[in-house]
């Protein structure tokens, strides 16, 4: 097991390689959670786009010259891939990135600007990772693990030191978990120094590894749903990690799609700051008041910003929907002169803006005379939304919709 001085010396080595990313207050996150006063640090602003770079740095210079004579290999389809990637350009050395045929092209362009050379293999993760040690092997190269090895988990845990150092009365620390890399190190810096400081892990609930390891008191396999916090849906912790979390943690929480996507566009329209979904689950556990904490002082980590710019819409308007800023619904009235103006006017004395309406004389349900009107409109939130369905059925329309 790794130790504090480990972590120590990595921050003393990685100086001018990555960013003291900053400790930002926020008094909007902090009247919504409940009396907390909240502290963002700011991984998402890190080099790469996240804190993955501080673990593959110190791991690469921890290799002998002949090891990185040799180079490295990874597998990722993400944040790992372009930390091991800059980390790479940055000793000179030669890197080689699997990642599967369905990676994001600009994770994939990305990584390849950072000089490594990109191998897209098997349509799944796994399907990469096999493919990655089958290299490792032919090329003689050393493998960089994502988050299962004691220098990658030393590196992490500069991350809990610069915690310390800009917010020294901290109270508490908010921190995503997927394989267990980034808290495994926090908890263990922070803890070794300040034993009643609280630290947190947050996953998301589509797949809970280490909070269903901690159950079962070793690192389990968990089947997981797809979710927008795709970087931390690991579905089987680290040992190295699994051994830091059970001694160092106090607990492991988990929030909801729903939690996600609205803290997500929060911090965009709020804070003005993108983040991915792995990288906002620690702040939504305090906005939605997952953990019985109150008026401390409490830092949420958020551990990274890499969105595919195509999903960024989507993740906006899955946003909306959720926090009920964004509505759409069907219904089949008469095809007569005036009823669709009836229908909107409805709408509008309800101060919903009217986004877009769709017409539609063809279908299995729409007979003769009738005709389908699909609407997208712009609300205040989900008491917004009731209203308009309520009016809308008192005045005898029947509304589909996805309220």
């Amino acid at each position: 097991m790794i130790t504090l001085d480990d972590i120590i010396l990595a921050r003393e080595k990685m100086k001018g390689i990555v960013h003291t990313t900053p400790l930002d207050f926020s008094q909007t996150f902090s009247n919504i959670s409940g009396h907390n006063k909240v502290y963002l640090k700011l991984e998402n602003l890190q080099k790469t786009g996240s804190f993955k770079v501080r673990g593959s740095y110190n791991k690469m210079i921890s290799l002998s010259e002949e090891e990185l004579h040799r180079g490295v290999v990874a597998a990722s389809a993400g944040n790992h891939a372009q930390g091991v990637a800059y980390s790479s350009q940055m000793l000179g050395i030669p890197c080689t990135i699997v990642m599967p045929k369905g990676a994001p092209l600009s994770k994939v362009s990305a990584t390849r600007q950072y000089g490594a050379k990109v191998v897209l293999h098997g349509n799944v993760f796994d399907d990469a990772l096999a493919y990655a040690l089958e290299l490792k092997e032919q090329m003689g190269a050393t493998f960089i693990h994502a988050f299962d090895d004691d220098k990658v988990i030393a590196g992490q845990g500069t991350v809990g030191l610069e915690i310390l150092e800009q917010l020294p009365d901290v109270e508490a620390i908010m921190v995503p978990v997927g394989g267990g890399g980034l808290i495994g190190g926090i908890s263990l810096a922070v803890k070794e120094k300040y034993p009643n400081v609280r630290v947190y892990g947050v996953q998301a609930m589509a797949c809970p590894s280490m909070k269903q390891s901690l159950i079962e008191t070793e690192p389990v396999m968990v089947n997981s749903t797809p979710t927008m916090a795709d970087g931390i849906a690991v579905k089987k912790p680290g040992l190295h990690n699994f051994e830091l979390v059970e001694k160092y943690v106090d607990d492991i929480i988990c929030v909801d799609e729903m939690e996600i996507a609205r803290t997500m566009l929060l911090l965009l329209e709020r804070n003005k700051l993108l983040v991915e979904g792995s990288g906002a689950v620690s702040l939504a556990s305090l906005l939605y008041q997952k953990v019985n904490i109150k008026e401390k002082n409490v830092v949420a980590v958020l551990s990274g910003g890499n969105v595919d710019v195509n999903f960024i819409s989507r993740i906006i308007e899955r946003g909306m929907v959720e926090s009920g800023r964004y509505a759409n619904f069907s219904m089949i009235v008469k095809d007569k002169p005036g009823e669709l103006q009836r229908v909107l006017s409805s709408i509008s004395e309800l101060d919903a803006n009217i986004q877009s309406v769709h017409h539609d004389h063809a279908g299995k349900d729409i007979y003769p005379g009738y005709v389908q009107i699909e609407l997208a409109l712009e609300t205040k939130d989900q008491d917004h939304i009731e209203e308009i369905r309520k009016v809308l059925l008192n005045k005898g329309y029947n509304i589909k919709s996805n309220f």
